[in-house]
């Protein structure tokens, strides 16, 4: 067992310098079985989001969990927090305001989803983004390998609650392939969430109609004791359903959740 409140040395992964269209990435890598790409929530791979690539390593499933931003397996720290949110909000690859569309990282992601397929078999691999990274998962449809979305807080963009970060045309795109297909996407935010509120989840439902499968978790469910610094001061309200606010504890809604993406991924990529 890790400790949450210390730095994670991810040893237990092995990292790898992956490039894709000029641009190199280090991924950690580990476990045996399908691929499943875990898109870290801001402001990096923190203990908590190396828990849950862990726990999807332990279903039977490869991670690839790509790093985009931050220290690896650092503490969430208040103002370096705060300054990495700052910095990616505002970079070239990266959009967090409705500007028409997400950054080029989504094109390189979905290169990452072709290697993982590759390397690893199976009839496709899986896919979960977190908060800044939440709607990846859905931009990553548009690579055929990928047959598993989960979408954990989608927070983008942020100046437009309602808004969902995907053109109109990539939204087309997807809610064919998924009725093609018969696919699904799960995703799941907490009832008070100041960043990911219900309306981003109405404009979901609209553009995806049935095959977008929303779970809406109480905020009596999130974990409020010791969380990192970053998240006690810039974190208001119940937001990170399978990282810093899940509660380890059986019985618990946020553990459920975690339990029916693991069975998700198990059912499409088996």
């Amino acid at each position: 067992m890790h400790a949450l409140d210390q730095d994670d040395d991810l040893a237990d992964f092995e990292p790898r310098e992956i490039t894709i269209d000029d641009v190199t990435r280090r991924v950690w890598v580990a476990g045996r079985g399908p691929g499943v790409i875990v898109m870290t929530e801001m402001p990096g791979i923190s203990p908590e989001v190396a828990r849950f690539a862990r726990w999807v390593r332990d279903a039977g499933f490869t991670v690839w969990m790509p790093s985009l931003f931050g220290r690896d397996g650092a503490v969430p720290e208040a103002d370096e927090g705060a300054a990495i949110f700052r910095r990616t909000c505002i970079a070239a690859t990266f959009r967090a305001v409705a500007t028409g569309g997400p950054g080029a990282v989504t094109a390189w992601l979905r290169g990452l989803a072709r290697i993982a397929h590759q390397a690893c078999g199976g009839p496709g691999v899986g896919a979960i983004g977190m908060c800044f990274t939440g709607n990846y998962a859905l931009s990553m449809m548009l690579e055929p390998a990928v047959l598993a979305p989960v979408l954990c807080q989608p927070s983008l963009p942020l100046d437009a609650p309602a808004a969902i970060e995907s053109p109109p045309e990539e939204l087309a795109a997807v809610r064919a392939r998924l009725d093609r297909e018969n696919l699904t996407v799960l995703a799941y935010r907490f009832a008070g969430d100041a960043v990911c509120r219900a309306e981003r989840f109405a404009a979901y439902e609209r553009a995806l109609g049935d095959r977008f499968q929303p779970r809406t978790l109480p905020d009596t469910a999130a974990r409020r004791e010791g969380l990192s610094p970053f998240f006690a001061r810039h974190v208001p309200t119940p937001h990170s359903v399978v990282t810093a606010h899940l509660i380890d504890e059986a019985g618990q809604p946020t553990l459920a959740a975690r339990d029916e993406i693991l069975a998700f991924f198990a059912d499409r990529l088996a």
